[in-house]
Parts: C-alpha cells; sequence; structure tokens
C-alpha cells in the first residue's frame, strides 16, 4: 500500500510541475496529441479488421496528422505576431491580448479527432449516442462561429 501512495503523491507532483511549466494551454495540447495517437491507431485497427490496412493509406494519415500540427504552429505564430503588433501600439489598449486563435484551433482540432473517434467506435461495432453525435456537433458549430466572430464579425465568405 506504502508503494501505491508513493506513486500517487509522485503523479500529483508531477501533474503540478507540468501545470506550472506549461500551465493549462499545455494539457490542451497533450490531449490533442493523445487523441490524435488514438484515431491513428483505432483507424489503422480498423483497417487490420476489414483487411484493408495499407501503407499508403497510413501515410497518409500521418501526413494529415502533420498538417494538423502545422496548422496549430501557424495558430500559435499568429497569436504571438498580433501580441507583440499590439504591444507596439502608440495607444494603450482596454484590454490585453495573449492568446486566441491557438487555443480555438487546438479546440477545433480536439473536436474533430473526438468526432473521428466516435465514428472508429462504431466502425468497431460500438453503439454511439446520438445525444453524444449531436453534442459534438454543436460544440464545433460554436468553436466555428467563436472564429468567425473573432475574424470579421461573423461574416460568412465564399
Amino acid at each position: 500500500m506504502e508503494k501505491v501512495h508513493q506513486f500517487k503523491l509522485a503523479l500529483a507532483a508531477l501533474t503540478a510541475a507540468l501545470t506550472a511549466l506549461w500551465g493549462w494551454f499545455g494539457w490542451v495540447v497533450l490531449a490533442l496529441a493523445v487523441l490524435m495517437g488514438l484515431d491513428f491507431v483505432s483507424g489503422s485497427a480498423i483497417a487490420m479488421k476489414e483487411h484493408a490496412w495499407s501503407s499508403e493509406a497510413a501515410r497518409s494519415g500521418i501526413w494529415h496528422k502533420c498538417g494538423c500540427v502545422l496548422a496549430v504552429l501557424v495558430s500559435g505564430l499568429t497569436d504571438l505576431l498580433l501580441g507583440v503588433l499590439l504591444e507596439q501600439l502608440p495607444v494603450a489598449l482596454p484590454f490585453r491580448f495573449s492568446v486566441f486563435f491557438c487555443p480555438l484551433v487546438v479546440v477545433w482540432y480536439i473536436l474533430s479527432e473526438m468526432g473521428s473517434l466516435m465514428e472508429h467506435a462504431a466502425g468497431m461495432g460500438a453503439p454511439v449516442p446520438g445525444f453524444l453525435r449531436r453534442a459534438l456537433a454543436v460544440a464545433m458549430t460554436a468553436v466555428n462561429e467563436a472564429g468567425e466572430q473573432m475574424v470579421d464579425g461573423g461574416e460568412a465568405h465564399e
């Protein structure tokens, strides 16, 4: 029992140290990384189950994930650039800008990965509750609307 107690203490200390190091956003990015891994593994498992696995399709999935990571990096750099530019304005703004785009993009990808995992669960034969599908769709719509509102006041562009 003492070993379990020591493990819990070490895990709590590690979690606290990581939170102090990278804050709440680091955990969100870690969640995205875990979901991307689960999505790749579960998609590969379904392909193997259906005898449809191919290295070409696997590479395509990896390239897709790399593109997602690149989009997250671009959104982070956008936040950084905007923050630097806003600090250089000759007038004081009534707010402090730190980040906006990167967390929104990461959450968008998290919701996307969750939707894909839900499809994989169904492909593995698990029943997927309709309310969960609808909840993810509502969350994705909210994130899209928040991004559109931030960029152009909610006006849709073709």
